[in-house]
């Protein structure tokens, strides 16, 4: 079974980085050299992926511009002799095909998925939260790629978080099928730390067979009047068997502006030609302080 298909939601408004995405899609704000949505990107082609399905919304131009080709800013770069970077530039355009749906009302994660139904169609795809970055990368939506294919069935990403952060998250009731792969019996969004089944929460990775879009149909509003993907998932798990992954490494939420300047600075103390400058430069700011 292959995985051709990827969707990456990126059609929310970015509330908790006004004013600056007023104007600027959250998803284009940048995370060292390149724009948070193509960690994501890269990431589902790495993973074999021919085609990503963006669900954007009103104000989110910025996205298909920056993947566009742009003939006249590459001409610019050969003429001033930058060949690298105007082959660079040229590379964003060709790197896979890329189409984009529009989520025309904020009628939550489910419905952002359910608006590409028509482009999936009757085949698994791979879903990206592109808030959500990982340590290993790939190799997380690798092994849930390969777990969809030996169980074939849905697969979601979770990571233990700490009983102060549970109710923060979606949190899967698990039994153990292997070596960090759970079946899901059940889903609770955001319980109080006294109600959760587990300490194992949902992170922004799936690999859905498409039966999740007639689910979703049927799927009620849930919490703030939205069409949530777990209350679809907790439908599915009662039909077909639904499973976890619980990844290794370390997950980075970018989705805050305290989470979004965690994440830049893990990323650029491990990149060799930043890491030494940085450290040396938060040695002279922070003399006391020890990090790695």
């Amino acid at each position: 079974m292959r995985i051709r298909k990827a969707v990456i939601t990126a059609a929310g408004w970015g509330t908790r980085f006004l004013p600056v995405t007023k104007s600027q899609p959250k998803e284009m704000l940048p995370l060292v050299n390149k724009p948070l949505i193509q960690y994501s990107v890269e990431e589902a082609i790495a993973c074999g992926v021919e085609l990503i399905v963006i669900v954007t919304s009103l104000g989110k131009r910025a996205i298909e511009d920056y993947f566009d080709r742009s003939f006249e800013l590459e001409q610019v770069l050969m003429q001033k002799g930058e060949t690298e970077l105007a082959e660079k530039i040229r590379r964003l355009s060709n790197m896979v095909d890329i189409t984009y749906v529009r989520q025309k009302e904020q009628l939550g994660l489910g419905h952002a998925v359910l608006s590409t139904r028509k482009i999936i169609g009757d085949e698994p795809f791979i879903l990206l939260l592109p808030d959500d970055l990982f340590e290993q990368g790939e190799m997380v939506l690798k092994n849930m790629v390969n777990i969809c294919e030996q169980y074939e069935g849905s697969v979601i990403a979770v990571k233990q978080v700490t009983e102060r952060e549970i109710s923060r998250y979606g949190i899967v009731d698990p039994r153990k099928k292997a070596d960090r792969v759970y079946q899901v019996l059940d889903m609770v969004e955001k319980p109080r730390p006294e109600d959760a089944p587990s300490d194992l929460a949902v992170m922004g990775r799936y690999v859905l067979m498409p039966d999740i879009f007639q689910i979703l149909t049927e799927t009620l509003p849930g919490r703030g009047g939205e069409i949530q993907l777990t209350d679809g998932l907790k439908q599915l798990a009662r039909k077909n068997a639904v499973y976890a992954y619980e990844f290794e490494g370390e997950r980075y939420d970018a989705g805050t502006p305290f989470g979004w300047l965690q994440t830049t600075m893990a990323l650029a103390l491990r990149d060799p030609c930043l890491g030494p400058e940085l450290r040396r430069y938060l040695d002279k700011l922070l003399p006391t302080t020890t990090y790695q």
